[in-house]
């Protein structure tokens, strides 16, 4: 089976925290215990956005990339070129900051390897505002030049953090279907970093994707999770008709507490056993751990 993960926070720690790798949750051989073929690294742009060094930080996650490589990580540049069995890895941003330098620095990104960037983290940027703080302010007209340039290139629209008033932009003023890399259910814990059922409702329709968080703060009002709290988020998606684009966006190495009993990539199996427990088929699971991120990026 494979098994894809659209987000994890691992490069910061080791490019700017200079944490030793094997102490990270997410290690070479966790991701091979649990089986996780395709890995996801988020190039993070710091907690002052562009009020920080963005530039500084985004180069020494870069640099990282290759201590990935060194410990047998394979990169790859579409989820398609990932083979069950393997360990893999994409790249992408968490905060577009680095594209405020102009559209162009799009591609400059894409070529380094970046397929999939959300727009905003917890901060405000040229390119719109975030979900924390309120705001109802869209996307700014700059800020949709840089997605049809990413869309031209065929890099993924994260919408994960982006508020609702950016979002629905996406789909009034853009033609390709985002994706939101690692967000939970709002019905079930009302959050604002969550998706509403009419957000996950429009994701279904046009064909995005939406990898659930193992954040137990994101996943339960009381901030307890285990398997079986994942699970239903996932199921919600799915009783909403969305079977076909929901997957795993775990955040790893970018959440200060995990569920009980799935701390690490090795532990994916848990996961797999709670949907099984819920009725899930292996044909529908397989679906939800890899293949529907493999059908989105074909769509995109």
């Amino acid at each position: 089976m494979l098994i894809a993960d659209t987000h994890s926070d691992t490069l910061y720690a080791l490019g700017v925290h200079h944490a030793d790798f094997d102490a990270l949750c997410i290690t070479p051989q966790r991701l091979r215990d649990g089986g996780v073929t395709l890995q996801t690294f988020a190039l993070w742009s710091g907690p002052r956005g562009n009020q920080g060094d963005y530039r500084g930080i985004a180069a020494a996650e870069l640099a990282q990339v290759a201590t990935l490589r060194e410990r047998g990580l394979r990169q790859v540049d579409d989820p398609a070129d990932a083979r069950e069995g393997e360990n893999c890895f994409m790249l992408s941003l968490e905060g577009c900051e680095v594209f405020e330098d102009g559209v162009s620095a799009v591609s400059d990104w894409r070529e380094k390897g970046i397929r999939m960037a959300a727009l905003v983290w917890n901060n405000p940027n040229a390119i719109g505002f975030p979900a924390k703080g309120g705001s109802r302010e869209g996307l700014t007209p700059y800020g949709l030049q840089v997605v049809r340039e990413m869309q031209r290139l065929h890099m993924a629209v994260d919408t994960s953090h982006l508020n609702e008033a950016g979002f629905y932009d996406l789909y009034n003023k853009t033609d390709v279907p985002p994706m939101a890399s690692h967000s939970c259910c709002r019905a079930l814990c009302d959050h604002f970093r969550n998706l509403t059922d009419d957000q996950l409702r429009r994701m279904i329709r046009d064909g995005g994707y939406v990898g659930v968080n193992f954040y137990p703060h994101f996943l339960s009002p009381d901030g307890q999770a285990d398997c079986e709290v994942i699970a239903r988020h996932i199921d919600h998606i799915c009783q909403l008709g969305g079977e076909k684009i929901v997957g795993f966006g775990s955040d790893f190495d970018g959440i200060e507490c995990t569920p009980s009993d799935l701390n690490h990539p090795g532990e994916m199996p848990n996961l797999l056993n709670a949907l099984r427990r819920r009725g899930y088929s292996e044909d529908a699971i397989a679906d939800i751990a890899g293949r529907n991120l493999l059908a989105y990026f074909a769509r995109i």
